[in-house]
């Protein structure tokens, strides 16, 4: 009997429950009831022994989690949570090493008297130079983590972060505090692996993937590149886990003798926990250390190993730790994945040693090789895909055939790697010559990458919404397999029907944005504007950007070009040159094929028009600069581009758009302010509008109603998202409902489709 795993699995998962539901006295309710149940089942189950111990350990375990999760909360969190809201000076222990943020650094601290860690927020300049161990002091706002924007969020709170720290003041005193302890070895091991890649590397790119590689450190990479893994199903390669552990595990295999079990595990765990420490001891590589931990040590003691009762009691650790890891969507993918090679996996590779029996022993092998790849990449498929679908919003059909390729090549980078950095710390000469075995691999790797992204179908983003139901189709169809008695032809027929159904839930929804002579979509880039206009068979796409980073807007956008089944662009454009209306294009520019750039002919200081256009010319676009009106035409309709007709800043400087088609007309002004939206309708003869793309995301300097009644928009779409500013202002909408205009908001309906015809 796995008493370990029972005991494991029944409190993890009420932990789990405890975290992801709202906190409230049900628990302490529930715990009660579970206490009783499981003190009915020892008196009402005398007969049934078996039946009996299971009842009562699921029970106790499950009502232990509970209080365990309501004591941590009371007792480490709510202490915390008591003070948000306040200003004060606070003493803090530095917990790693700051990270680099577009407006300053951010610090993972632990304050005097606290139980919890929390996130310090500095523009201080001496930020940068703080290490583990040193203590500051410092006048700080204290804000709730699991709230930011009066959104809920578990990002903070999942790694144990509980309060944010914003520094009032710029400058504070540090002391050194334990900043030499051998407390902190670990990390300083690994801020000097990240300082030492790109020493020994020196490609940006090279340099940037063995860092994702080694240590789970993304800063290296581009948003562009990182979407781009994420879309061939490879981003697990960026996460340390299992999979990195037994690379660094195998390597050592390989420099010990053969039969050494000793020595292996002498050497491995010790390596296995400083390892741990230095990825930043996150989920995904706490469970894939202590699972590994527990099979070295397994044949030491003379015990077998039980792979479930491992991961039940690495997910227990993991939430003693911290309960509120449960909503870690690493932790989440890692334990489905770890799952799914331990129930799925091997009845796959079961089904595969027996098609090849019979065979020669190459071609056995061969196939026996296959067959383990392919079963590792299903098997972990089979509870993470729902997951990920539900969480990026994204499948990845591809993915068994980007893993088995890919995974070697990462596997060799990584040894490769591994073996080189202390050759790097000794004589960097030496290194760098070294290096080249991994630079190869990892230029393989990119131009695997590359080489998926070219497929049909590669990805498929969930905004196409008949793919919810066909995810749905495929598990129901996956159930009856497994249920059904019938052995012949079962698994075959399955597969053909989840072809089928899904080339024509992808056919479906892509022929709906091609009905007619014209569909806009706003895009939902949260605090930014992007807006795609499809017509014929031709497709231009006018800003794309957003000052929300989290929404990567050149995602969002390539998500809906995905779902349109749009691989090439005829024009791109742009309003004005500020970041929120053009920061994804570059990415969206290096992502797909573009035919004509369409740009202001003014002064920036920014910078952007100088990068739009030498982008353009790298990528061989043509680039129009448009000092006079510009017809563009765009499949059955026609787009005019009328040139700026304010003064001032970027705002009035900047690009209007008319779309037209038959009776049908759409308008897109920018960010522009009402004087100049009253100079445009001046300037140039606007005809009534059915759908106008509101100015400035709903700015009370915005659409006047002078300008609206000009105009008369039936349809207004405020691209609007998370901001400081108040869009869309109440008076703004006021004036656009007083003019008979129907309201649509991209950060509550979402993209916002137009389809005419």
């Amino acid at each position: 009997m796995r008493t370990l795993a029972t005991i494991a699995f029944s409190a993890s998962g009420a932990l789990l429950l405890a975290a992801l539901l709202p906190q409230g006295a049900w628990s302490l309710f529930l715990a009660a009831g579970l206490l009783l149940l499981g003190g009915l089942s020892l008196w009402l189950l005398k007969e049934k022994q078996r039946l009996r111990i299971y009842a009562a350990l699921i029970a106790f375990s499950a009502a232990a989690g509970l209080l365990y999760s309501a004591g941590y909360q009371r007792v480490l969190v709510a202490p915390v949570l008591s003070r948000c809201g306040e200003d004060a000076v606070l003493t803090v222990q530095v917990a790693d090493y700051p990270q680099a943020r577009e407006n300053g650094w951010r610090v993972t601290v632990r304050p005097d008297g606290w139980r919890v860690n929390a996130c310090l927020y500095t523009v201080t300049e001496d930020a940068g130079q703080l290490e583990p161990g040193q203590r500051i002091t410092c006048t700080v706002h204290i804000q709730d983590a699991s709230t930011i924007g009066g959104d809920e969020v578990t990002t903070f709170t999942a790694r144990g972060v509980f309060a944010l720290l914003y520094d009032r003041e710029e400058g504070f005193s540090v002391e050194e505090g334990q900043a030499g302890s051998l407390r902190y070895f670990p990390l300083r091991l690994r801020q000097a692996i990240l300082e030492k890649i790109p020493a020994v590397w020196q490609n940006r790119r090279t340099a940037g993937l063995l860092r994702a590689e080694l240590l789970g450190d993304k800063s290296g990479l581009t948003d562009a590149e990182q979407n781009q893994v994420s879309e061939v199903g490879l981003s697990h390669l960026f996460a340390v886990s299992g999979l990195h552990c037994a690379f660094l595990v195998s390597l050592l295999a390989l420099l010990i003798p053969a039969g050494r079990r000793r020595l292996l595990a002498g050497c491995s765990i010790p390596i296995l926990l400083v390892y741990m420490v230095a990825v930043g001891l996150t989920p995904s590589v706490v469970r894939a250390c202590i699972m590994l931990i527990f099979l070295l040590l397994a044949p030491l003691f003379r015990r077998a190993t039980d792979p479930l009762t491992s991961l039940s009691a690495a997910l227990l650790v993991i939430l003693l730790g911290n309960p509120y890891a449960a909503a870690s969507v690493s932790l989440q993918l890692s334990f489905g994945a770890t799952l799914g090679l331990l129930v799925v996996s091997p009845r796959l590779q079961a089904a595969f040693s027996r098609r090849c029996r019979g065979q020669k022993p190459a071609v056995r092998k061969a196939w026996l090789f296959l067959g383990a790849n392919l079963s590792a990449t299903l098997g972990a498929m089979v509870f993470t895909t729902p997951l990920t679908a539900y969480y990026f919003g994204l499948l990845t059909p591809l993915s068994p055939l980007s893993n088995l390729l890919a995974v070697p090549l990462a596997g060799w980078s990584f040894m490769a790697a591994f073996l080189t950095l202390p050759v790097g710390f000794l004589y960097l000469p030496a290194a760098q010559v070294l290096g080249l075995l991994a630079r190869g691999l990892t230029e393989a790797f990119w131009w695997l990458v590359r080489l998926m992204l070219r497929l049909p179908g590669h990805v498929l983003y969930l905004s196409n919404p008949y793919l919810v139901y066909w995810l749905g189709l495929v598990y129901l169809m996956g159930l009856v397999c497994v249920l059904s008695r019938q052995r012949r032809r079962k698994y075959a027929l399955a597969l053909a029907l989840s072809v089928v159904t899904l080339l024509a839930a992808v056919g479906l929804h892509t022929s709906g944005f091609h009905a007619g002579p014209l569909t806009a979509v706003a895009v939902d880039v949260g605090q930014g504007e992007s807006v795609v206009l499809s017509s014929g068979g031709h497709t231009m796409v006018v800003d794309c950007g957003s000052s929300n980073s989290y929404k990567q807007p050149a995602r969002q956008v390539l998500a809906q070009l995905s779902t349109m089944g749009v691989q090439r662009l005829d024009a791109v454009a742009v309003t004005h040159y500020h970041a929120d209306h053009t920061n994804g294009l570059y990415e969206l520019m290096e992502r797909l094929e573009v035919g004509t750039v369409y740009l202001p002919d003014i002064e920036d200081e920014y910078g952007v028009r100088e990068r739009l256009a030498a982008l353009a010319q790298e990528r061989g676009c043509r680039v129009i600069w448009v000092r006079e009106q510009t017809d563009i035409p765009l499949g059955e309709c026609s787009v005019t581009v009328y040139p700026p007709v304010g003064q001032g800043d970027l705002n009035e400087q900047g690009l209007s758009f008319l779309c037209s088609t038959g009776d049908f007309d759409l308008l897109i002004t920018g960010d522009m302010a009402a004087s100049t939206e009253e100079a445009l309708a001046q300037t140039y003869p606007l005809p009534d509008v059915e759908v106008l793309l509101v100015s400035h995301h709903g700015s009370k300097y915005s659409s006047s109603r002078a300008f609206l009644e000009s105009i008369r928009p039936e349809t207004a779409i405020i691209s609007v998202g998370d901001n400081t500013y108040g869009h869309p202002t109440p008076a703004a909408m006021a004036r656009l409902t007083a003019v008979g205009a129907a309201l649509y908001r991209t950060d509550e309906e979402g993209s916002v489709t137009v389809r005419v015809g």
